[in-house]
């Protein structure tokens, strides 16, 4: 299967030096990140800070992206986190492979579906050194009772929750958690109905309480989407905080 996606360079980017790099997963999941100017929002936000700061930014296209038949969009059925996963992984490895990428100084962002990979990310992986988690699902079996769109969930996963628990346990990260070990910071809006605060709640409860670097923030009014400009700002400050605290290290100086 062959996997696509596009890769923004550090601002002065300058081949003698190693850099770290933030892989940032779209939404949906049935969406896809284009060439061409970006328009407003987190991605674009997240884009251009990120690169102004010296981070290379990996957007990839996963199976379920749109952009590559049905069927490439239909590749994530009953299959949340595996293939998918995959995919994304096979893109950093390509990117540190060819790159001056440092290997210990990666981090991974998404909101909705890609905060729901971020979650998933580090219950399987500790390749990242820091994760931001926006609006991720933790738990599909709590999730599917607590949400405002669980229309879109038989066809992702067959049957409802309560005709085949186990399906959507197996892409649930909650059932990973204990493998947690990369620090992780938890965003969300407080009336978000298409994925409620306490998916995000239980995550960072889990972390916290297993001893994992994290921090919740709830952002009042807003619901799946951020949508004042002063919470979009604070979004953007922590998220790069957060990537800069766990991300920039000595490690960025050249090549040894």
């Amino acid at each position: 299967m062959r996997i696509q996606g596009w890769l923004l360079y550090p601002r002065d980017y300058d081949p003698s030096r190693r850099y770290p790099m933030v892989v940032v997963v779209h939404g949906g999941p049935a969406a896809v990140v284009r060439a061409g100017w970006p328009g407003r929002g987190l991605s674009f936000l997240s884009m251009f800070d990120l690169s102004a700061r010296g981070y290379f930014v990996l957007y990839p296209n996963p199976r379920g992206s749109y952009g590559q038949g049905e069927k490439f969009t239909q590749g994530n059925i009953k299959d949340f986190g595996y293939g998918d996963f995959r995919d994304i992984m096979a893109g950093v490895d390509e990117v540190v492979r060819t790159l001056p990428v440092d290997n210990q100084r990666i981090g991974i962002f998404g909101w909705s579906y890609g905060g729901f990979m971020t979650m998933w990310a580090v219950t399987q992986t500790n390749r990242f050194a820091a994760a931001v988690a926006g609006a991720g699902l933790s738990n599909l079996q709590s999730y599917y009772g607590e949400n405002d769109i669980d229309q879109w969930m038989i066809p992702y996963f067959g049957a409802s929750v309560y005709d085949d628990p186990a399906v959507y346990a197996k892409s649930s990260p909650i059932t990973f958690i204990k493998n947690v070990k990369t620090p992780t910071l938890v965003l969300v809006g407080e009336r978000d109905g298409e994925v409620p605060e306490p998916q995000s709640r239980e995550f960072w409860h889990a972390l916290k309480t297993l001893g994992v670097e994290t921090q919740l923030v709830v952002y009042a009014g807003e619901g799946h989407l951020i949508f004042q400009p002063e919470h979009q700002r604070n979004v953007m400050e922590r998220l790069v905080e957060w990537f800069d605290r766990y991300l920039k290290t000595d490690a960025s100086a050249s090549h040894p």
